[in-house]
């Protein structure tokens, strides 16, 4: 079941990546909701694996990938309608490969889920800690739905705009630049570690 929600998050990142494209306001406006959607479908595959016992593994490093595809695609897509600098994906793109080939291979080394591998608590909470996870997600949601919507709203709602048009605008950015932060942030720590150990580690003579 929680793969399977993995697998539909894939599937409907599809559509809102073709949606970004489309000038209908209206379509842009369904967008804001469909991210929504998806970013929920991220939460339940985890609730769902811990609820029936399908914690696994693959089922670990399935829903990372798939955490990795989503975001570097919205990221990307957002980048090509000019709606944030390359610089933002590119960071995300240096992240995530550096970040994910060391945990990729330590948990395969040790046969234990990629968030398990975090040794230190301070890495543990920002790196593991639900609520770091949980607000990481809720940051990213944010600044996609921002920018999906970013130029529907002034056409659909004129005068609301307006008015309030620079909230928006300042709690998309607001949202997209805490979580390039964020991703800087949580990646830190599985890469010292990763340093740390090595270092660490005995190299037996021949």
């Amino acid at each position: 079941m929680a793969n399977l929600l993995t697998l539909s998050r894939l599937l409907l990142l599809i559509v809102v990546a073709v949606l970004f494209y489309v000038e209908d306001a209206a379509l842009q406006v369904l967008n804001f909701f469909l991210i929504i959607v998806m970013f929920s479908t991220d939460a339940l595959d985890g609730y769902f694996a811990r609820k029936r016992n399908e914690a696994s593994l693959f089922g670990a490093l399935f829903d990372i990938a798939g955490d990795r595809i989503v975001e570097l695609t919205l990221w990307i897509v957002a980048a090509d309608n000019d709606l944030i600098p390359i610089w933002v994906p590119l960071v995300f793109i240096a992240r995530g490969v550096a970040v994910d080939t060391v945990r990729a291979g330590h948990a395969a080394a040790r046969g234990e889920t990629p968030f398990g591998l975090m040794r230190s608590r301070l890495g543990k909470f920002i790196v593991a800690g639900r609520f770091m996870r949980i607000f990481y997600a809720v940051i990213k949601a944010c600044a996609f739905c921002g920018l999906a919507a970013l130029d529907a709203l002034p056409a659909l709602f004129p005068e609301g705009w307006a008015a309030l048009g620079w909230l928006w605008t300042w709690l998309t950015y607001g949202s997209v630049y805490l979580a390039v932060a964020l991703c800087v942030a949580r990646g830190l720590p599985v890469l010292i570690e990763f340093v740390y150990a090595e270092k660490n580690t005995i190299i037996p003579r021949r």
